[in-house]
């Protein structure tokens, strides 16, 4: 039986799904288990990773789990485990605890302080490290849908993100085969892409005409603020600033672990088009 933490998640569906096509047991942990919407044959669990009485029970019978991390709440999961003897956690960390300067910024050092909690357990482990998700740029809709434009600061900055699906399927693969513990994995997408370049590609794929306004990091501040935390919004803004003008390395990780290649931004924007129209 293997554990699935934030199963009602980008990656957490992703990977029960993957699961599921591999002929695995899986057990779900949620907070609403009726609200959850898992497919058939998933055994739902309710509970909480900081609630230590639904944990034993969620993991009774599991051998490895999907650990989709509450920073720096993960004593009573890891507890729980440890009592029950899990074989595995792979762990869904962030390319930020290996990032020279994010590495330094809170979201690295909260990832990192995550990863040696698992190491301190005992359980054997596996981490992810992605990079910026692809499913990020959703929250661009509703300019394409109102206006057809994408409004962002450092419209040049590079990154090269992940779909979704490429963690679940690189997840699946680590909580299949026994080959993957004490590994940690880096994962991008395939491409370094500018915020412009895929405002362009994203438009290339809906069949119309998307443009790219470029915000003073200022006002990129105060509109990002209003969602995310601003310690977050000032790390981010940083990191598109340093890599403003630049390309960034891509990972082969995800054709490495999985046997094929890595989703491209048109393939993630052809997936989600209806959310863009």
């Amino acid at each position: 039986m293997i554990l699935v933490t934030g199963a009602t998640g980008n990656v957490g569906r992703n990977l029960v799904r993957e699961l599921l096509e591999a002929g695995a047991r899986v057990r779900a942990l949620t907070r609403d288990p009726r609200r959850a919407g898992l497919p058939d044959g998933v055994d739902v669990a309710q509970g909480d990773l900081t609630d230590a009485e639904s944990l034993a029970s969620a993991l009774r019978g599991v051998e490895r789990a999907f650990l989709f991390p509450v920073h720096g709440r993960l004593g009573a999961f890891l507890d729980a485990a440890t009592r029950a003897g899990l074989k595995q956690v792979v762990l869904l960390s962030s390319q930020s605890v290996v990032d020279e300067h994010l590495s330094r910024e809170r979201m690295g050092r909260l990832n990192a302080a995550d990863e040696q909690a698992v190491i301190a357990s005992g359980v054997p482990w596996t981490f992810l490290r992605p990079g910026p998700f692809m499913v990020n740029d959703l929250p661009w809709a509703w300019g394409v849908k109102a206006e057809g434009v994408v409004r962002a600061a450092y419209g040049d900055a590079a990154t090269a993100p992940v779909d979704e699906r490429d963690i679940a399927a690189v997840a699946a693969r680590a909580l299949l085969d026994d080959d993957h513990v004490g590994r940690a994995y880096e994962l991008t997408g395939p491409q370094s892409l500018t915020q412009a370049e895929r405002v362009r590609i994203l438009g290339e794929v809906l069949g119309r005409e998307l443009r790219f306004e470029e915000l003073s990091p200022e006002a990129a501040r105060e509109r990002m603020t209003r969602h995310l935390e601003a310690e977050t919004v000032d790390s981010l803004l940083r990191m598109f600033a340093r890599q403003s003008g630049t390309t960034v390395p891509v990972s082969t990780a995800v054709r490495d672990v999985t046997g094929r290649p890595a989703h491209t931004y048109a393939e993630w924007a052809a997936h989600h088009a209806g959310d863009f129209r």
